[in-house]
């Protein structure tokens, strides 16, 4: 049997706190991380390198990590006997930053997504995921450099708050017959039945999220993504929530599209305007120039996220945090790959640029830039994995250990 897994902290680290609305970030914070399954351990060995020789570089040894490994999934299960221990959960709470690799959602009854269950329960309302495009890497479309995009997606309510029931079972019908008989709307009795809550809270919660993102890095552009020409009470609403939050809080930051088509100047300004969700799933493709930051609800965050992100590599190079009002917790976008695990051989580079976004976010701007940086001239050079490798012509294809060193070659 082995060893359990330490998850003591570093006697020298400190913990991160949050005063006056702003975080306070030690020389040595600890970090909890949750390396993931799958290939999630031969992804996470490759982008700690890449982390803490960054900071070394740019700090000269003066500030450093004190990483905590925290358990979930399948690692979790095997030690613990549970997928999503409280002692991880408490202390992705007590030390307010954390960066996970992919979880694995266990087959069976109990947690539906140990993912979503870890957004719930710290409330990490808001799903952001920048997608921006690396010179040299392959992509499908003509001008994948038009990409530049950052999505804020609605975390806790829509499809994600999980209200459904199963066909057949009482409370489908139950809520089947009430419907039909109080509200007077037929529902084949056969259907499987689920709800989907939009509050004016939760919304303005993400909008403000967004605006806030908007103004401290100079972007010029928010748009609201809804299918309210259908859903005029849910994802309509988001809308309209979303505009009053934005006219009343950002007063001096903004100018709506209808505000200029009646003669508003934008100068200076963050223009705040709307499309329908279809409608944008198109235009991202045809008018990328034309987007910038996004807020959405759920499920159109979910699509959309994924749709702009094969316009630049695919999952694999896109980076994901899940941000609430004091905790955040960076992830990989992508899945475990099982059949690939221990081979060495999957791309790192959700999982690094997710760092870089953590580095961002604790105020270690100069040791995201590196590794930015870093990973561009090292795909520049086409010293790739395999998944980018097996696009390209005569590349250098790298196991995932030999890409974090070459991107560590380029600081």
């Amino acid at each position: 049997m082995s060893e359990p897994t330490k998850t003591t902290p570093d006697s020298e680290g400190e913990e991160i706190t949050w005063q006056n609305g702003t975080l306070v970030v030690p020389d040595v914070p600890i970090i909890p991380f949750i390396e993931g399954d799958g290939v999630g351990p031969d992804i996470w060995l490759a982008s700690v390198r890449v982390f803490d020789a960054a900071v070394k570089q740019i700090f000269n040894g003066q500030r450093r990590v004190a990483w905590l490994e925290v358990l979930a999934g399948e690692k979790a299960n095997a030690e613990l006997g549970e997928w999503l221990p409280a002692e991880t959960i408490e202390a992705i709470r007590n030390y307010k930053v954390a960066i996970k690799g992919p979880l694995t959602t266990p087959v069976g009854g109990g947690i539906r997504s140990l993912n979503v269950t870890l957004r719930q329960v710290l409330d990490l309302f808001a799903c952001v995921r920048p997608v921006r495009y690396f010179a040299g890497t392959p992509a499908p479309v003509r001008h994948p450099e038009r990409m530049n995009v950052v999505i804020f997606r609605e975390n806790t309510e829509d499809v994600y708050a999980g209200i459904e029931w199963a066909r057949g079972t009482p409370q489908a019908e139950k809520i089947i017959e009430f419907i039909s008989n109080e509200m007077g709307r037929r529902i084949r009795p056969d259907s499987g039945i689920g709800i989907k809550p939009m509050s004016e809270f939760a919304s303005q919660r993400l909008v403000r999220k967004a605006l806030q993102y908007a103004v401290a890095n100079d972007r010029k552009t928010l748009t609201l993504v809804h299918k309210g020409n259908i859903m005029k009470f849910t994802e309509g609403a988001f809308r309209d929530w979303g505009y009053e939050l934005a006219e009343k809080e950002f007063a001096e930051q903004i100018v709506t599209e209808q505000a200029v088509s009646a003669g508003a100047s934008r100068k200076g300004k963050i223009l705040v305007n709307d499309r329908i969700a279809d409608s944008v799933f198109q235009q991202v493709l045809t008018r990328t120039d034309d987007y910038d930051i996004f807020a959405t609800p759920n499920l159109n965050g979910d699509y959309l996220s994924d749709a702009c992100a094969a316009q630049v590599g695919g999952l694999g190079m896109a980076p994901g945090a899940n941000i609430g009002d004091e905790i955040a917790c960076f992830e990989a976008t992508h899945g475990t790959a099982p059949k690939y695990a221990g081979k060495d051989v999957i791309n790192p580079s959700s999982v690094i640029l997710s760092g870089a976004m953590m580095f961002r976010h604790l105020g270690w701007g100069g040791v995201a830039d590196l590794i930015e940086s870093g990973l561009g001239r090292t795909i520049l050079q086409k010293k790739v994995t395999y998944d980018l490798a097996r696009q390209m012509k005569k590349p250098s294809k790298l196991k995932t250990s030999q890409f974090a060193e070459a991107i560590i070659n380029n600081y």
